[in-house]
């Protein structure tokens, strides 16, 4: 276990290889599990406020589902998290490109500046996962079998999980705290 800040991170996060392979997996964690992404709570304030500037960059499905429910749900914990089409079915935000790939229409939004939110913390930080507790965030690497073409291409190109997500880690944490977790690591 590493220790930075407050927060706590697994050593796979520094041992593991990882790089999203998309034209393998096709976004499949935007459509597996059991609940839409995770989300904090200052997120479901920020999809209501650019829901009218992202709007067009969901499906007529996604967005029918999200007039329907909000931009946000509960889901069985409790939690709140993005709506889905259904249960086992993509996220409402999803969005197909022309090669059948799922991405995220908030983040196109974002990459054509429509919005400054790029999309939830949850999906930018995955296949990390954090946890909250009192006086800390435990931060752990979720293997899922969803991900092993991302595994093989982060192993082949050498790029661990901490260098593979340097940006949502900033994002979320800041330069300092990655600049610690880097020293920490590679001492």
């Amino acid at each position: 276990m590493i220790l930075v800040g407050n927060a706590v991170i697994s050593d796979d996060i520094k041992e593991k290889f990882f790089v999203c392979d998309l034209e393998k997996c096709k976004g499949a964690c935007c459509v597996e599990g059991d609940a839409g992404a995770p989300l904090e709570d200052q997120e479901t304030v920020r999809l209501e406020e650019i829901y009218p500037q992202i709007k067009d960059y969901i499906t007529p499905e996604g967005r029918k589902v999200i007039e329907a429910q909000g931009t946000w749900v509960f889901d069985r914990d409790g939690d709140k998290v993005t709506p889905t089409l259904g249960d086992n079915q993509e996220c409402a935000y999803a969005l197909y490109d022309e090669k059948g790939i799922l991405k995220c229409g908030i983040e196109q939004a974002y990459l054509d500046g429509k919005t400054d939110f790029k999309k939830p913390m949850s999906c930018h930080l995955y296949p990390i996962r954090v946890t909250r507790y009192d006086e800390y965030e435990a931060l752990n690497y979720d293997r899922w079998d969803i991900c092993d073409p991302a595994c093989s291409l982060g192993s082949a190109l050498g790029v661990e999980v901490y260098k593979f997500l340097k940006d949502p880690l900033i994002r979320k944490y800041g330069e300092s705290w990655y600049e610690e977790l880097v020293k920490e690591i590679e001492g």
